[in-house]
């Protein structure tokens, strides 16, 4: 995992898992050292689904960020790959909307902490588990891209409980070298912030799909234009995603769909082992369509995925 592509002449690839991102409602009490706080943060309505910023502050300190779409149980919880955020799938969402969607910050990403102590998967995954709960969401059914996806197989693998169906879009069970991670890093810290503007960022970063979500999810601040991640902390997460985890993937007996990009970042012999080894796997295959194929493969995608979601309720 982690074939790094991502260069200043190739912004549209991500670094990641499988490959080198009204009124105030109520604010309650989680567990202790835990707080969900809907305060101070609108809804959104789009047509007839209605969108909330929530976070979850937890034990290590670190807030995690999400938005929930309303709509029917169970709940779709999505997960962005490394250096995106939740932004990335709103579309997704709306595309889902006769559920309920959660689109959340993986740590470190978006508007959760920006450079969290803590980026080992345990962590990611305890994120992950602790905003089904306080959601109050018995099953869910898992989207993860890339390091999302990677994030969402060890999340069904600890707690297959909680999980009906996954959905993997471009994972693998982990793969990747320091030199991999050493090249990520560089790459971003290449990146000259602040931005003046976002057009000036869109100059810099180019035109792929990729690179205008980054754009649109850059921080204002009154120096400039900054990503909402942090150049160190993506190359600590992401050398945590490295690690092979088959174990877990073969320990998975849910439903699960593993979806490719023909212009994505493995290789057939990457992709055919990856399901070989999964125990319950439907794969399909996205035509014109990249590593971030939620982005640019866009109707395939939601196709697919809505689908395999819909599958015999």
């Amino acid at each position: 995992m982690l074939n790094f592509i991502a260069t200043a002449a190739s912004p549209s690839h991500r670094a990641s898992a499988g490959v080198v991102r009204r009124p105030p409602l109520a604010r309650g009490a989680s567990k202790a050292g835990e707080r969900l706080s809907r305060a101070g943060i609108p809804s959104r309505k789009r047509g007839r689904v209605t969108e909330a910023r929530r976070t979850v502050e937890i034990d290590d300190a670190t807030t995690i960020s999400y938005s929930v779409f309303d709509g029917a149980e169970p709940a779709i919880v999505v997960l962005h790959g490394l250096a995106g955020s939740s932004r990335e799938f709103v579309a997704t969402a709306r595309a889902l909307a006769s559920r309920k969607v959660i689109l959340i910050d993986q740590r470190g990403h978006g508007f959760s902490t920006r450079i969290p102590a803590d980026t080992s998967r345990a962590a990611f995954v305890s994120d992950v588990v602790r905003v089904i709960e306080v959601e109050g969401s018995l099953q869910v059914d898992l989207v993860g891209q890339s390091m999302g996806a990677h994030t969402a197989m060890l999340v069904a693998a600890a707690h297959p409980k909680l999980v009906r169906r996954l959905v993997l879009l471009e994972g693998d069970a982990g793969s990747g070298s320091p030199e991999d991670h050493a090249a990520l890093g560089d790459y971003f810290r290449a990146w000259k912030v602040p931005f003046a503007s976002r057009d000036e960022a869109g100059e810099a970063l180019g035109d792929g799909p990729l690179a205008q979500a980054w754009m649109a999810d850059l921080e204002e601040r009154k120096e400039g234009f900054y990503p909402r991640f942090d150049a160190d902390v993506m190359v600590r997460a992401i050398a945590e995603v490295a690690v092979p985890r088959w174990s877990e993937w073969e320990s998975i007996t849910q439903p699960t769909l593993v979806v490719y990009a023909d212009g994505g970042m493995f290789s057939e012999e990457q992709k055919a082992e990856f399901v070989a080894r999964g125990r319950n796997v439907t794969r399909v295959d996205l035509t014109g369509a990249s590593h971030d194929a939620h982005l640019n493969a866009f109707e395939q995608w939601s196709i697919k995925l809505r689908g395999f979601l819909t599958a015999g309720d």
